[in-house]
C-alpha cells in the first residue's frame, strides 16, 4: 500500500479563564493543554487508529522531538510531510495517556504564527488542532457487518507521526477547539445574513496583527 497524507482533527477544549491564567502564570507565554488524538475509535474522516500503532508514534515523537524540543506545529491546513519553520506557531512539550485519548501540553511561541495563534485564542476564536501524519488505511468491516466498509478506514502499522497543526477552519464537523465561557461576538467582525461571520473575524483579528 502507498503511504498518503493523513490529517485528523480533533476538538481542544480551553477555556477563556485558562488562557488568563496561563498568560499570567508563565510570564506571558499561552500554555494549553487538550486532547491530541484517539486511540480505537472511528473519526469524522471514518478512520481509526489502532491503539499500538498510536501508542507506538507518541511514544517515538516524545523520546524525540518533544525531548529534543522540536515538536513543532503550524498553523492551519499544512499539505506537507514536512513541518515549514516560517509558519511554526506552537511546541510540543508533553504528551501523555488518559484511557484511549493522547492528551497533550502546547506552548503557543512567539513567533509571527504564534503570535496569531495566541491573539486567535484570547478573541475565542473556535480553533481545531489536527495530527498529520504518512500511512497508508485499509478498509474494515463494521462489527455487525459482513462486507468492509468504504466509509470506515483502519490506519495501517506503516503510520509515522509528523506534528499537530491548530486550523482555524476544519473540514470536519465539530473538531473546533472551543471556549467554554463565549463573550459576546465584537459588533465590529463582519456579518452575513445578519450571523457573524467565523472567518470574518478571523481575517479581522490576523489583520489587526500585521498591522501592528
Amino acid at each position: 500500500m502507498s503511504k498518503q497524507l493523513l490529517v485528523d482533527y480533533m476538538p481542544f477544549e480551553i477555556s477563556r479563564e485558562q488562557i488568563n491564567e496561563s498568560i499570567s502564570e508563565n510570564d506571558g507565554r499561552l500554555i494549553v493543554s487538550g486532547v491530541l488524538q484517539r486511540a480505537e475509535a472511528k473519526n469524522q474522516n471514518g478512520r481509526v487508529y489502532p491503539r499500538e500503532t498510536l501508542m507506538r508514534e507518541a511514544k517515538k515523537y516524545s523520546d524525540v522531538n518533544i525531548k529534543e524540543r522540536r515538536a513543532l506545529g503550524e498553523l492551519d491546513h499544512p499539505d506537507s510531510s514536512v513541518v515549514n519553520l516560517n509558519n511554526a506557531s506552537h511546541n510540543v512539550l508533553e504528551m501523555h495517556w488518559d484511557n484511549d485519548d493522547l492528551v497533550g501540553t502546547v506552548e503557543v511561541l512567539g513567533t509571527p504564527a504564534g503570535n496569531i495563534l495566541k491573539e486567535l485564542f484570547k478573541s475565542g476564536i473556535k480553533l481545531g488542532i489536527s495530527s498529520r501524519g504518512l500511512g497508508s488505511v485499509k478498509e474494515i468491516k463494521e462489527d455487525d457487518g459482513d462486507e468492509p466498509d468504504s466509509s470506515l478506514k483502519q490506519v495501517q502499522p506503516d503510520f509515522e507521526l509528523i506534528a499537530f497543526d491548530f486550523v482555524s477552519n476544519p473540514s470536519t464537523h465539530g473538531a473546533f477547539m472551543a471556549p467554554t465561557n463565549e463573550g459576546k461576538l465584537n459588533e465590529s467582525v463582519g456579518t452575513r445574513d445578519g450571523i457573524c461571520c467565523h472567518d470574518c473575524k478571523v481575517e479581522s483579528i490576523i489583520d489587526e496583527i500585521i498591522r501592528g
